[in-house]
């Protein structure tokens, strides 16, 4: 079994490993590997062995309980039934970048799943921040609060985190595949406030190329200015998709958009879709994506 010295070093290494996925220049966030490199994984995830998502050959069990093998850009199958994942967390690393959670802030971290990231964005938000975990599913929302008891900057909530109220945000970072931003979260998020929003298709998850992927699921960077949401592309998304906010109208109207390439065109969100259909990449049933 790895020494806790020796799972030490490994978390540093996987910490840079995984900022460095994505373009060192534009991603490299030295708080965020550094909460990375601070928090154990393997106390998130349950006793091992542990299944780790191979392409191709699916669900393949580490060879032991060693933590060792959760220190590299894995998928581990929280519930390989479904496909739900503890997340690849490179791409976590890199929207947590986006997202710059500063010391102070509060953060509303919604599908927190066992609570793995939760506890990073903790580490962000520092003794003086907070967050409030939601989780829709009880099994799960158990499994977090469990497992976030000893961090006493956060909070779990157990219920549909597209409803649920919760006290104003500066970061609202969305872990499940959506068809349209929930009113609450346009809401609640404070000026100058960031929200990372993914928004897929009813084929967003589970794509195995990068082209389908960026066909199928986006997610963009929405930050509030008053009572104006700038809104750009950061990333191809296939997520599992959030129960709750999967409306048939927005739906049709995301694969819609998806026929084009114009995603990076996107600069603002609007609450209504009185925008000329010109102006928009997406426009939604009360909302759009659009160009200026």
């Amino acid at each position: 079994m790895t020494s806790d010295e020796e799972l030490t070093i490994l978390r540093r290494a996987y910490a840079k490993q995984i900022m460095a996925v994505f373009d060192a220049r534009d991603a490299r966030d030295e708080r965020v590997e550094a909460a990375f490199a601070k928090v154990p994984r393997e106390g998130y995830l349950g006793p091992g062995p542990w299944p780790i998502l191979r392409f191709g050959r699916g669900y393949v069990e580490t060879p032991s309980a060693d933590p060792v093998y959760l220190y590299s850009n894995c998928l581990i199958g929280i519930r390989p039934e479904d496909g739900l994942n503890n997340g690849e967390p490179s791409l976590h690393a890199f929207l947590l970048s986006k997202a710059a959670i500063r010391e102070g802030a509060h953060v509303v971290h919604v599908g927190a799943g066992v609570g793995y990231y939760s506890a990073v964005m903790a580490e962000l938000a520092g003794p003086s921040g907070r967050v409030t975990a939601i989780e829709y599913e009880p099994a799960l929302a158990a499994r977090a609060e469990a497992n976030l008891a000893a961090a006493g900057t956060v909070t779990v909530l157990e219920g549909d985190g597209t409803t649920l109220p919760f006290d104003p945000a500066d970061v609202i970072y969305v872990n499940a595949g959506v068809t349209r931003p929930a009113e609450s979260w346009l809401d609640r998020l404070r000026d100058g406030g960031r929200m990372i929003l993914p928004l897929t298709t009813e084929k967003g998850f589970g794509q195995k190329s990068f082209d389908d992927m960026a066909r199928r699921g986006a997610i963009f960077l929405v930050t509030r200015d008053g009572d104006d949401f700038h809104a750009r592309w950061i990333s191809p998304v296939a997520i599992f998709p959030c129960k709750s906010l999967r409306e048939p109208e927005s739906e049709a109207a995301l694969a819609a958009a998806f026929e084009n390439e114009d995603w990076k065109r996107v600069t603002r969100l609007y609450r209504d879709d009185a925008l000329p259909e010109e102006r928009c990449w997406l426009r939604g049933n009360g909302w759009a994506l659009a160009y200026d």
